[in-house]
């Protein structure tokens, strides 16, 4: 690695629950100075709006790494969905989310790869060769050099969670660490399973449930879906074809400004930028706060692009006229390897012992709810019996 002549710096936050979970950890581990010393620089004591305290400790930085897509964890996960952090309209003030999995767990947030967030690299052009194959790689080595940071955290149960290209990213990482591990002849990572949830696993398969989820509640014209279904079978998402691309035009025009994630509430009218949803595919409708506000993602951008919660996350800036975004589209435009599938790799991964759950989960009205709630959780059933290969389905 010392060969190599640029440096990515991953960045994340990690929020240390209070919790008792250590089980066979030596006390030793907690007498390594220079990592003490590290954690503490790392350490963020209060974040700009934050009025409240909170019963857990908070820190954020960088793990340099040598040698979707697209989107923060940090702008969504953190800051819209499990965090327990999340930003109130006037962009500089934060309240407590009662349902943050910081009650339950330790949580990372890693934006990643280059680009992403406040991640970056001393080399401009790296933000045009990320790719499945570098992620994975790179995810894994900040996953080591994170525990070499934190090790009192070494031999806790570890899972991996994400949604929407975390359904690449996940099980990418995941056969990554089993590999790593056995190569090692020891669990370095004591890994135990992950989960995924609305995520892109199969192209295929999740072409075909998008675009009867679009058609069958009225948001595109009959002629559009038969259309979608012609030109955009077995097409990939990361890199379709021009025909496709055209009729996935016409689909969101048709389906004009309504928030699809969320259809029976009001889409946000502020004028920000917004990654395709087609390729983002996240599921944004929730019940975390009433009132519901389309409008999270622009409080997130305002609130991560102030100076002064960018100095308290230890965030280094070289370029002052750069701007934090949630999604960045140069990312996700020169994404280079991403397969039509992953499924061959759950095959794999069902045989080493992990705990796998994949859901899919929706919230509508009524009779429309029974429908596509039953849709989508045959078409997981069938995502787990093709990973399982003509096994008995259960």
């Amino acid at each position: 690695m010392s060969t190599l002549n640029w440096v990515y710096n991953c960045f994340l936050i990690i929020l240390i629950a209070r919790l008792n979970l250590i089980r066979g950890i030596k006390t030793s581990l907690y007498s390594d100075q220079q990592s003490n010393e590290q954690q503490q620089l790392d350490r963020v004591l209060k974040l700009p709006g934050q009025n409240f305290n909170v019963s857990f400790e908070h820190y954020a930085g960088y793990v340099t790494l040598f040698a979707g897509p697209g989107c923060s964890s940090i702008g969504y996960g953190l800051a819209e969905e499990i965090g327990p952090f999340h930003v109130e309209k006037d962009g500089k003030t934060l309240y407590l989310n009662p349902y943050s999995w910081t009650k339950a767990a330790n949580i990372l947030f890693l934006d990643s790869p280059v680009g992403v967030g406040y991640s970056y690299s001393n080399t401009s052009s790296d933000i045009l060769s990320n790719g499945d194959i570098r992620t994975a790689a790179e995810n894994l080595e900040f996953l080591l050099r994170w525990f070499e940071r934190f090790p009192q955290y070494r031999g806790r149960d570890f899972y991996l969670s994400g949604e929407s290209y975390a359904g690449h990213y996940v099980p990418q990482l995941s056969q990554a660490i089993v590999k790593h591990n056995r190569k090692n002849g020891e669990e370095i990572i004591n890994f135990k399973g992950f989960i995924i949830g609305n995520a892109l696993i199969d192209d295929f398969h999740d072409h075909l449930g998008q675009f009867q989820y679009m058609w069958s509640i009225g948001m595109i014209s009959d002629q559009t879906f038969k259309q979608l279904n012609i030109y955009c079978d077995f097409q990939p998402f990361a890199h379709a074809s021009e025909s496709c691309n055209r009729v996935l035009r016409i689909a969101l025009k048709e389906i004009g400004d309504i928030d699809w994630y969320s259809i029976f509430t009001p889409p946000c009218k502020a004028n920000f930028s917004r990654i395709n949803p087609l390729w983002r595919r996240k599921n944004r409708a929730g019940l975390l706060r009433i009132p519901y506000d389309p409008c999270t993602e622009q409080h997130s951008t305002v609130y991560f692009n102030l100076p002064e919660v960018q100095s308290a996350l230890h965030v280094h800036i070289n370029d002052s006229s750069l701007k934090w975004k949630v999604c960045n589209h140069v990312v996700s435009k020169n994404w280079k390897d991403s397969p039509k599938s992953v499924l061959n790799i759950f095959r794999e991964l069902l045989h080493s012992g992990l705990r796998i759950w994949i859901f899919r989960f929706f919230l509508f009205h009524h009779n429309i709810s029974l429908f596509i709630c039953q849709f989508r959780m045959l078409y997981a059933s069938r995502i787990l019996y093709f990973a399982q290969k003509n096994k008995p389905h259960k």
